[in-house]
């Protein structure tokens, strides 16, 4: 009984001594670490908020510093959708950047919730040395409809929230926070002097030495009419097929996620003058789709749509749709989107004889939220041993679904993130290895059925069943 209370006691000890050092070396860390000069430039021309943020930070301890921390409040770390960092490298016409990796992280000694993350340099910063850093993070569904009911004469105001000041785990020397407005038209905003509005511009600070975890909320009512078109559920099929093309179907549940509409509908108005009376509705959407596509259809429900045209060129393809009727706020649509593809275009072979598949992550959409993306890739029959290359977190799993003259289903990779916005769009690939004698299982299937039937035929006239000799 001693002798296990001692070995607690002992444990004890060793995680407090354990927490006690990564709070001092994260502590430490903080402290080597000044920000000389810090530019943020906020974007809210549309319901996507884009944040464009320059630091030139400063290794002012003894030892060389190998990552820089980002902080967010909490109530902007659910709305994160996506966070990338660059360092510039050299100065002015020879500038060039150079991509670094971003990871969510933990401090210990985080105040009231705040979210971190951390920005890894390509070579660690010595003391004395600085460094310029460009950061760029994406946040979605953080305009606040208000009022939240609108009628169809009227304009779409909102509310976005903030801080004046940058929030930072390091002492910062000089900020300046600048907002761009969608328009003229903005009905209030905090003030912290220095503060100024001119033409579409918002500009806070510049504020001097201001210490770490600083903090001074404001508060923006603007107008903002872009189309909030929220994609509620996106569920993208890829089916492989190796005799030469690729099948893509998308199927979408859309909803205008601005102000609700209240009071009635009048197309006459609408027709009338759309930009005024129905400012905030959109009835048009552009989907960005590959080159080569061929065989395209829009439909819903009620069945197709034949208010879309199409636009091809040798470098890509634009759809643009238009739903049965105008969405104004709190509308929906259901609707598919289908195309084939050219195989040779996007399945290619890798070294080591695996097959893969080289596509585009993301909604093809322009200018869409998808709270939650599921992409489904239909491999080949007789494929094994399955594995997807994607740059960004994502839940995978596997299933299986059968198709025409399938023996044993065909494997289907699923693919599934939330949160997804325009600037996801990027390559991933899928691995999988195929042998070719599978390719005649189909051919052999139908060769046979066919041979069967006509053996059956041939007995059939060849046997007499009349009971007459």
């Amino acid at each position: 009984m001693a002798r296990s209370t001692a070995m607690k006691a002992a444990g004890l000890i060793l995680a407090l001594l354990i927490f006690t050092f990564f709070s001092l070396a994260a502590s430490s860390s903080n402290n080597q670490i000044q920000i000389l000069n810090a530019e943020r430039r906020i974007d809210l021309s549309s319901h996507i908020v884009k944040v464009f943020l320059t630091l030139k930070v400063e290794n002012v301890g003894t030892s060389p510093a190998s990552e820089i921390f980002l902080a967010f409040p909490p109530s902007q770390a659910d709305q994160l959708a996506l966070v990338k960092a660059q360092a510039a490298i050299g100065k002015k016409k020879k500038k060039s950047y150079v991509h670094l990796d971003v990871n969510p992280t933990q401090l210990p000694d985080a105040p009231n919730g705040t979210k971190y993350f951390s920005i890894s340099l390509l070579n660690p910063l010595s003391s004395g040395e600085t460094a310029t850093l460009e950061v760029l993070y994406i946040l979605t569904h953080s305009l606040e409809p208000f009022p939240t009911e609108i009628s169809q004469l009227e304009s779409q105001l909102v509310y976005f929230r903030d801080s004046a000041l940058i929030l930072s785990p390091y002492h910062i020397k000089q900020q300046t926070t600048f907002i761009k407005t969608p328009s003229t038209k903005v009905e209030s905003f905090t003030r912290v002097e220095p503060t100024k509005f001119a033409g579409r511009e918002l500009k806070y600070g510049p504020y001097e030495d201001r210490p770490p975890y600083s903090f001074s909320p404001v508060i923006v009512h603007l107008e903002n009419n872009s189309p909030f078109a929220v994609v509620e559920e996106l569920l993208r099929e890829v089916e492989i097929s190796h005799w030469g093309n690729l099948q893509i179907t998308e199927h979408y549940k859309l909803v205008h996620a601005g102000a609700r509409h209240k009071g009635v509908f009048s197309r006459v108005d609408y027709q009338s003058r759309a930009s005024v009376k129905g400012a905030s509705s959109f009835k048009h959407l552009l989907a960005s789709l590959p080159p080569r596509v061929h065989s395209v259809y829009y439909r819903d429900e009620i069945g197709n749509i034949s208010s879309s045209h199409l636009r091809t060129d040798y470098r890509k393809s634009e759809l643009e749709i238009e739903p049965r009727y105008p969405l104004f706020g709190g509308w929906k649509a259901t609707f598919v989107i289908g195309y084939g593809l050219p195989l040779e275009d996007f399945l290619f072979e890798s070294p080591d004889g695996k097959r893969y598949l080289n596509f585009s992550f993301g909604c093809p959409l322009a200018q869409t939220v998808v709270n939650k993306l599921t992409i489904k890739v239909v491999l080949p029959e007789g494929s094994k041993d399955p594995s997807a290359a994607v740059p960004y977190p994502v839940e995978q799993h596997l299933e299986t679904k059968y198709s025409y003259l399938d023996v044993v289903g065909r494997t289907v990779l699923v693919l599934e993130k939330k949160n997804v916005v325009p600037e996801h769009i990027t390559p991933f690939q899928v691995y999988y290895t195929f042998k070719p004698i599978f390719m005649l299982a189909e051919p052999l299937m139908l060769a046979s059925v066919y041979f069967l039937f006509f053996m059956a035929c041939v007995a059939y006239l060849q046997i007499d069943i009349s009971i007459r000799k």
